[in-house]
């Protein structure tokens, strides 16, 4: 069973309306085992509806329109549909009743052109809505199905929970699972991690299930997705676990996390498993460091607190650096002993770098030092050169130290 999605609104094509509709649609159809082949957008426009929905279906066995079932003149998704089917719209009673009802019960007065919610193309089969007004619809075209469902999410979400889901799956006559597992990854590009993994590439090309993707996300790394279908969950899980296996041994500690795990989020875990405590001081990224950390729930467990020691007197008189550079290996080992010694924790962690627009005392930008004072004695530091641009620097800062802590741990 194929099924694609169609969000129809002129408003998601200029960017007033992120279409978060689809992205929900497309991991509820995944995890049901349906497959997804299209996402499409299309504006308010009549003719342009009918042809996306016609070119749409051609390829698909369903199609699922979210959007465009209002009462306003611009709601023409029943008219697009209708002309799809052959057919002409009609006014179904029951519907309009309900719809005159819920104004009634509301103690307002309904305006007139309500009742177009009501009308719907000859032969289509009702969804009844129970959170708004306008209906859901099933209408089959041949062998094919097309449902249309309201653009308010929560109106969306039951009524395919409640009547599409169960529809696709009797028509599809097979149950399947299709389920994803991301692996974070962390210091090498895509280009890199695709060299690294080809073998595995080829191989999973010759079996074909799972699949693998890669998915590349800013300053939140690589992302590494293995999808899998199977008849039953526990037959997808076993599939993802041992092509799981197969990547980590080609790429080994580049992975740091799976699916919503972050950098912040598996770093505050370790330091909970080996009952240690952190202290930060931040130089070029301002207290972003600390912002990631404590968006974490329960952070303050491990995470002792942070000094933004931006000004190079606050390094020199509160953290004791040697007066002198401030962006050097040095520097960032001195501060992170010193911000470990301030704030009485186990492991004291230390930024300092140039984020721009200029260089400073000769140092590029792009350039960050990153120190770092265990509770062994030992002290560490290194330096990366990362992209231009002040907040994607300062950014990459962010994620590049703390995963200088998390290898170190």
């Amino acid at each position: 069973m194929r099924c694609s999605v169609v969000a129809v609104g002129t408003e998601l094509l200029l960017g007033q309306i992120v279409d978060t509709n689809s992205s929900w649609l497309g991991e509820r159809l995944a995890a049901a085992g349906i497959d997804s082949l299209f996402q499409v957008k299309v504006g308010d426009n009549l003719a342009r509806i009918v042809s996306t929905l016609r070119a749409t279906l051609a390829d698909a066995d369903a199609i699922i329109i979210c959007g465009g079932l209002g009462p306003t003149h611009d709601d023409i998704t029943r008219e697009a549909i209708a002309q799809i089917m052959g057919v002409d719209l009609e006014m179904n009673d029951e519907v309009a009743l309900v719809i005159e009802q819920m104004f009634t019960a509301r103690g307002r007065r309904m305006p007139e052109n309500n009742l177009r919610q009501a009308m719907v193309p000859v032969g289509a089969k009702i969804i009844e809505q129970r959170r708004g007004t306008a209906p859901g619809l099933i209408c089959e075209v041949g062998k094919k199905v097309m449902y249309a469902v309201p653009g308010v999410p929560f109106e969306l979400y039951e009524m395919f929970e409640r009547a599409i889901l169960p529809d696709l799956l009797a028509r599809s006559g097979e149950a399947s699972v299709i389920k994803s597992r991301v692996l974070r990854t962390w210091g090498d590009s895509e280009s890199g991690l695709n060299e690294r993994l080809v073998g595995v590439i080829n191989e999973l090309e010759k079996v074909g299930n799972p699949t693998l993707a890669f998915l590349a996300s800013g300053w939140e790394g690589i992302k590494v997705r293995l999808t899998a279908k199977a008849n039953t969950e526990d037959q997808a899980i076993e599939l993802l676990d041992t092509w799981d296996a197969k990547v980590r041994g080609q790429v080994e500690d580049l992975v740091f996390g799976v699916d919503a795990q972050n950098m912040e989020s598996v770093v505050l875990q370790k330091l909970r498993e080996k009952k240690l405590t952190l202290g930060v001081a931040e130089s070029v990224t301002g207290g972003l460091v600390a912002g990631r950390l404590t968006a974490v729930a329960g952070a303050s467990d491990v995470f002792r607190g942070a000094i933004v020691s931006y000004d190079s007197e606050i390094k020199f008189d509160l953290l004791k650096v040697t007066h002198g550079p401030v962006v050097s290996e040095s520097a960032a080992k001195e501060m992170a002993i010193g911000v470990r010694k301030t704030l009485g924790s186990d492991i004291g962690l230390a930024l300092t770098g140039v984020a721009g627009p200029a260089e400073q005392d000769g140092v590029k930008v792009g350039t960050l030092c990153v120190g770092l004072a265990l509770p062994n004695g030992d002290v560490r530091s290194t330096t990366f050169s990362l992209p231009y641009g002040r907040e994607q620097m300062r950014q990459f800062s962010v994620i590049s130290a703390l995963n200088f802590l998390r290898q170190s741990l």
